[in-house]
């Protein structure tokens, strides 16, 4: 569909009402971003609403200032309407989801004379289950329900005082419409083991059978969700819809625009959402629940009946199971080269290029076929209890004893399934096409491996210990997103924009292009930041006198870092090992009493809320942080003016997933440092000084005490694709 003046015409008022209304100045990056969105949309090809154009994405890096969200709004709102598709916004984080829904849509309403409605979309986890709830409280009242206590599954509750009126004070403030039943904004952060005792998942929920469903929290939320123009969803439920099929829980992909704001989350929670991993002794534990639940279950049933007989296939396949799981415990057990060390009681162990001994994949074939006979029997037996909410029909299980323990079963098959998972993906073969070109060269004397387009999955172990226990727990996880996102997602919208501060690594897309798969047709844009970095912020580099990799390092930490807050109101210390952070904090906070706070020290909030009040009262302020905070916090004007980096992120060596794509890299003759390392540490270098400035008034300076920068000579590489601060660098 070329653009038609129309919608061109309607993209620009838009824009010049929200800078009237908001009475603000016109950027020249979001300009250029609002147009390039709008010209990519414009350009898709389609007959009768099918696309016809081939996949492709329009790939956006804006960086902080350039209003983002609000060019995409406005680029993308009247194109997709004018399309009748869907525009579904993607978020990394809840935090940000819930600003486009509660701030950036509303003001873009008010301001434009656009028209249009939206919707929130979270996953079933994040919102109260009445049913849960109503079981929780009837069983802390009795101590001894009729039926199995519907979050036993959950492990010991939480018997601290006050437990039971909590769960009331929740019950109240849902039932006075105070709250909505959304996690998310209840007024305390909920911890996770209480949460799971009063939420659900779709393996548990009745649904339309539930006495609760006219007033369920989740489908509430849910019903806008077909009618709105726009859906604001996070990346782990998009991801969770495409491995459904995809439009299950999300318009179909084939119906939908997706804009993915902090695209550059993407490819690594699509690893996440498609690894598997089962611990071998704790899911035994679990096989006796399973056991014990079947036990309580049983007397509910008449004998004979098709769910009873499927109750003793269900143990019988449980038994399979836990002989599967010991005998391959006691090969990883004995025939791994664990190396223990004093400190840690964790070892790890990776099976190079993927390929397990031939004894282990035996075994992992046998767990194969007993946990999907358990998964096969589960599922029977969830049926039988799901037929029992049919009024229409007599059933042999009454509707009370399938209201009782369908989420309890439930619960035991999502879990089998879960670690099916991990067990086809460690049976599968780990061959894949060759390069084309590339063919297997065989000769009598040598066998050389074929080149393989994408590499083979990582497949690990980890063996843990306590002092009374321990548990090895197997683990699977491709090692690119880049043929599940092109196969799911590229493939089949009918448009993607991707967006987000640092979407490019050393000034290049090479790298997200490759992990995302992206498709050939995509188009790439950098738009200009409005910052004027060089008068606002400098870039230092002392002298010191010990290198990161020296013993000597921390104590070199210890000792510059009180010369370099000297003078601060606000300044950030960036680390990348906590251990290291907290034995610097150590050194350094009986001297400097009520200075230092670290991100550990209480929640992220709080943390944030200490050092800006500190600020606001006129103290100096430190906060010592690691990894999340080098990009999840904002800190505008006085907030902060001090960013330190005391090294550069590498990533740690031991990551499976990173050693693997490395192991991979060098089998094609390639460079795994230069071609991997470098450009990673380089996104969350960028990351790490973006806290810096936030707004155009912002000034400040960036230190960084890694003298690899300027030693080393990819530190040049990781300079240049640093903003164009002014530069002092000490000899």
């Amino acid at each position: 569909m070329a653009l038609t003046d129309d919608t061109k015409q309607l993209i620009q008022q838009a824009y010049r009402d929200v800078l009237a209304g908001k009475d603000i100045r016109a950027r020249y990056g979001q300009r250029l971003m609002i147009a390039e969105i709008a010209r990519y949309m414009g350009d898709i090809t389609d007959n009768d609403g099918q696309r016809t154009s081939p996949p492709s994405a329009c790939v956006v890096e804006a960086g902080t200032g350039t209003g983002k969200t609000l060019a995409y709004l406005i680029a993308a709102i009247p194109v997709a309407r004018a399309l009748g598709k869907t525009l579904v916004i993607s978020t990394a984080t809840v935090a940000l989801q819930d600003q486009i829904v509660h701030k950036d849509l509303p003001d873009l309403k008010k301001h434009s004379k656009m028209d249009f409605t939206w919707t929130l979309a979270k996953g079933r986890g994040r919102y109260l289950c009445m049913s849960r709830l109503e079981a929780r409280l009837h069983d802390e009242g009795n101590g001894d329900s009729d039926t199995m206590p519907l979050f036993l599954l959950d492990g010991p509750g939480n018997e601290e005082p006050g437990t039971r009126a909590f769960f009331e004070d929740m019950l109240a403030s849902y039932g006075s419409r105070t709250w909505d039943g959304d996690r998310d904004h209840w007024p305390d952060q909920i911890p996770d083991d209480i949460w799971r005792q009063v939420t659900t998942d779709h393996r548990q929920c009745t649904n339309r059978h539930c006495s609760y469903f006219d007033s369920c929290a989740f489908f509430d939320a849910r019903k806008d969700l077909d009618d709105a123009d726009i859906v604001v969803a996070n990346h782990d439920l998009v991801l969770a819809d495409l491995a459904l099929g995809g439009g299950a829980i999300l318009p179909e992909p084939e119906n939908a625009l997706f804009i993915f704001d902090e695209a550059h989350h993407l490819p690594d929670k699509a690893l996440n959402h498609f690894a598997a991993s089962v611990p071998l002794n704790a899911t035994r534990q679990w096989l006796k629940q399973l056991s014990q639940a079947l036990g309580k279950m049983q007397p509910f049933l008449a004998p004979a009946t098709q769910a009873a007989k499927t109750i003793d296939r269900v143990s019988e396949a449980s038994r399979g199971v836990d002989v599967a799981l010991t005998e391959v415990y006691s090969e990883a057990e004995q025939n791994t080269g664990w190396e223990f060390s004093e400190e840690r009681r964790t070892a790890q162990w990776r099976y190079p290029e993927g390929e397990l001994p031939e004894a282990l994949a035996g075994l992992a074939a046998n767990a194969r076929v007993a946990t999907a006979s358990l998964v096969r029997q589960l599922g029977v037996l969830v049926d039988e209890l799901q037929k029992a909410f049919d009024e229409r029909k007599e059933h042999e299980v009454d509707r009370e004893t399938a209201e009782s323990w369908y989420p309890v079963i439930g619960s035991f098959h999502a879990r089998a399934e879960d670690q099916l998972r991990l067990w086809v993906a460690w049976c599968e073969t780990t061959g894949s096409k060759p390069v084309e070109g590339e063919e297997d060269s065989q000769s009598e004397e040598i066998a050389v491996k074929p080149k393989l387009k994408s590499p083979p999955p990582a497949r690990w172990a980890i063996r843990q210990r306590w002092d009374h226990a321990e548990d090895i727990t197997l683990y699977s996880s491709p090692v690119l997103a880049d043929n599940l996102l092109y196969s799911r997602l590229w493939s089949r919208a009918y448009g993607a924009v991707l967006t987000s501060a640092t979407l490019t690594a050393l000034g290049r897309f090479d790298r997200l292009q490759a992990r995302a798969g992206l498709p050939e047709a995509s188009r790439f844009l950098v738009v200009p930041s409005s910052f004027r970095y060089a008068e606002m912020a400098t870039v230092e580099v002392p002298a010191m006198t010990a290198m990161p990799s020296d013993d000597a390092f921390t104590d070199a930490l210890v000792e510059r870092l009180p010369d370099l807050w000297v003078g601060e109101k606000a300044t950030l210390v960036l680390f990348t090992a906590r251990r290291q952070m907290q034995l610097v904090r150590d050194a350094l906070a009986p001297e400097y009493p009520d200075l230092i706070i670290t991100q550990d020290d209480m929640a992220k909030g709080e943390v944030l809320r200490q050092h800006c009040t500190r600020v606001d009262e006129g103290r100096p302020s430190v906060l010592f942080g690691v990894a999340s905070f080098a990009e999840g916090i904002d800190l505008p004007g006085k907030y902060l003016g001090h960013v330190v980096i005391t090294r550069l992120p590498f990533s740690v060596p031991d990551d499976p997933i990173e050693a693997s794509l490395a192991e991979w890299v060098s089998q094609r003759g390639g460079n795994p440092f230069m071609e991997i390392t470098v450009p990673d540490a380089s996104i969350k270098l960028v990351q790490a000084v973006g806290r810096l400035l936030r707004t155009e008034q912002d000034t400040g300076r960036v230190t960084i005490l890694d003298r690899r920068i300027v030693a080393r000579r990819y530190g040049q590489l990781l300079l240049d694709a640093l903003p164009p601060f002014r530069r002092i660098i000490e000899q």
